[in-house]
């Protein structure tokens, strides 16, 4: 791996840059971003060496790493400019449109569809962590139409990184993270929003949150930049699981209102299994 060029340089973008460095000392690093201060942040941090638009014709990989509702377009954009040895990867947390999109791309088996499990609630070239990718999981869609060289080239790229690789078709992809993923992000930012509005009338509300509070809201802090387009581009499946959620809500607040003790402890008890699927492997 001797050259990498970086569209986005926020968390993602910056973490993967300064963890491929790590690894690969001599390797150049080049990259753009839209906002003028993160691009002016990535090279003071090193994140990049070059700020330039556009990757060299022998840059060995492409890695896309902006909001979901820009990837479409920009990663058309970019199989144009590629040259034939170059793989191009996005790091979006949807996938189906994606995928479906360059279905008949020509340049299509330079392409790879991979999503990194990883990530805070900050954002910008200064959260960016060398170590926020080690032993993440590393999801990668329709693996099977991405050139068998450049493929490889990824699995090294990969492992050096340390990430662990599971595969999945993009629509299980979309469905699955709409559940583990886009649902925690939305209730967060909702339970935020419903102590704020609490707080306009009780100002000292914030001085009795716990730790359960700041762990549970914590998602909230996370970017409205980044977060709105995931809601919209994985719209049905977030939907879907908005509304078994508001399902389970309901049913649990007509427990509590009839003071219905045995069915909520049976019902919590039941869910307390979770704890074996979180702890596994721990």
């Amino acid at each position: 791996m001797n050259k990498i060029h970086l569209v986005g340089l926020g968390l993602l973008g910056g973490s993967f840059a300064l963890a491929a460095k790590q690894k690969f000392p001599a390797l150049q690093l080049t990259g753009h971003d839209h906002n003028p201060q993160h691009l002016q942040d990535a090279l003071g941090l090193g994140i990049i060496s070059v700020a330039k638009t556009l990757p060299d014709p022998d840059t060995d990989l492409v890695i896309l790493a902006t909001p979901a509702d820009t990837l479409e377009d920009l990663l058309i954009q970019t199989l144009a400019q590629i040259g034939p040895n170059t793989l191009v990867i996005d790091l979006g947390s949807t996938k189906s449109k994606l995928c479906d999109a360059v279905a008949h791309h020509p340049k299509r088996p330079q392409y790879l569809a991979a999503h990194p499990i990883a990530g805070t609630e900050y954002s910008g070239p200064k959260a960016a962590d060398p170590g926020l990718l080690d032993r993440k999981v590393m999801i990668l869609c329709e693996l099977e139409k991405t050139d068998l060289q450049l493929k490889e080239k990824a699995y090294r790229f990969f492992d050096a990184l340390n990430l662990k690789l599971r595969f999945m078709d993009p629509a299980e992809h979309d469905r699955h993270l709409a559940y583990v993923s886009h649902l925690s992000h939305l209730t967060s930012f909702m339970l935020g929003k419903t102590v704020l509005q609490k707080m306009e009338d009780e100002k000292n509300i914030f001085d009795m949150a716990g730790s359960g509070f700041s762990s549970t809201v914590r998602l909230a802090k996370s970017s409205p930049e980044m977060w709105a387009p995931i809601f919209l581009e994985n719209k049905e499946n977030v939907l879907a699981a908005l509304d078994g959620y508001i399902t389970n809500l309901t049913a649990f607040r007509e427990k509590i209102a009839t003071e219905d003790r045995a069915s909520l402890k049976k019902e919590m008890g039941e869910i307390n299994a979770i704890r074996g699927i979180l702890d596994f492997g721990k």
